[in-house]
């Protein structure tokens, strides 16, 4: 039998877990960060939010124990978490394929790559190629 403390325990971590999938941007951000680490500027400039904004929204992300940084340099970089937990792993999985299908993040995945590769947080604006395509 599990005792009331660890059991209090397992489901505060899932509470936090559902409560980070509860919002439409924070899905939209694991939807971006299924392609891949990313620098904050990535996902500011895909999403069109602010950086507090952003910063807020994987804040909550870190906790549930979703996405990760790292620094290189001044620039913050995050990626998904691999998931120890089986259930967690699938879940993020299933989501991360639904919001593939639907055309708006489709979109946005793909202003994504295209700046990702021509600008970096790292690149002087003088220094930025023009886009193509």
């Amino acid at each position: 039998m599990i005792s009331p403390a660890v059991a209090a325990v397992e489901v505060s971590q899932a509470s936090r877990f559902f409560k980070a999938l509860g919002d439409e941007m924070r899905l939209r951000i694991i939807a971006l960060l299924s392609h891949g680490e990313l620098c904050v500027c990535h996902i500011e400039e895909t999403l069109g939010l602010a950086q507090s904004n952003v910063s807020h929204h994987l804040s909550v992300l870190r906790q549930a124990g979703v996405v990760e940084p790292h620094r290189s340099g001044k620039w913050v970089y995050y990626r998904l978490v691999p998931q120890v937990d089986e259930v967690r792993r699938e879940q993020l999985r299933a989501l991360t394929a639904i919001y593939r299908r639907y055309d708006g993040l489709t979109k946005e995945v793909e202003r994504l790559l295209r700046s990702r590769g021509a600008i970096s947080c790292r690149t002087p604006p003088e220094d930025i190629p023009p886009l193509v395509g």
